[in-house]
């Protein structure tokens, strides 16, 4: 008879409104803004696992072959021959066209050596892995450093000997097509250009999903469409 009672009495209802579980973490895009590569940051929903010297060759390749990257060669190319940078290549398309290959030679290089090769060889892992939680001026700071501190096949972190080794190696080959651009001066300058491109890089690397989600883009969208 107790038993009966029992089932016969209506469930109590709880308090407590149900809450919506946690978003899970999301794969980072393969581009920021539809247009710059992003092949380099690190899946925040997978454990840690080292990559393999073609995987890391495979990131190299990506970088360096996007089909936005042309347009971004494209345009930094129109800057450097407005401001004639190199003026030996002179004016004119044909001379765009010499500034052009050789900046996405700079490009190319500096991706295969930081990317591939030198991670290959000093078992370096190239991804960029985003600290996503604090300060912006502590995640700028943090995203800067990755240029100084990188992580290792084993999972543990050193100094980023690829970043330097890597860009150091490709200002020297670009000795080859700048003729007359070959005095250590135009070597550490072509260096700290490489430097503070894959600092900036790090940065959007660091805040591009802050930024999709604010502009309420991509998946975002439907989220925060009810609470606008």
């Amino acid at each position: 008879m107790l038993v009966f009672c029992c089932m016969a009495l209506p469930a109590q209802q709880s308090d407590q409104p149900d809450l919506p579980a946690p978003p899970a973490a999301r794969a980072p895009d393969k581009h920021m803004f539809g247009v710059l590569a992003n092949y380099r940051t690190a899946d925040p929903t997978q454990p840690f696992r080292a990559l393999k010297p073609r995987e890391k060759f495979t990131i190299a390749l990506h970088d360096s072959f996007d089909p936005p990257g042309y347009f971004i060669a494209a345009w930094y190319t129109g800057i450097y021959h407005l401001q004639n940078t190199n003026p030996e290549f002179g004016q004119g398309f044909k001379s765009y066209l010499h500034r052009y290959a050789t900046t996405y030679a700079d490009q190319m290089l500096g991706n295969f050596m930081t990317e591939g090769a030198m991670p290959s060889l000093l078992h370096e892992d190239p991804r960029y892995y985003r600290r996503a939680h604090g300060s912006i001026p502590v995640r700028a700071a943090w995203a800067v450093s990755r240029i100084l501190v990188t992580r290792t096949d084993r999972n543990t972190y050193e100094f980023n000997y690829s970043e330097f080794l890597g860009n150091s190696l490709s200002a020297g080959i670009a000795n080859a097509y700048y003729p007359r651009n070959r005095a250590w001066g135009d070597n550490l300058n072509r260096l700290g250009t490489q430097l503070l491109s894959d600092s900036i890089s790090n940065c959007l690397k660091e805040f591009w999903p802050d930024l999709k989600h604010a502009l309420h883009l991509g998946p975002w969208r439907k989220n925060t469409q009810g609470h606008s």
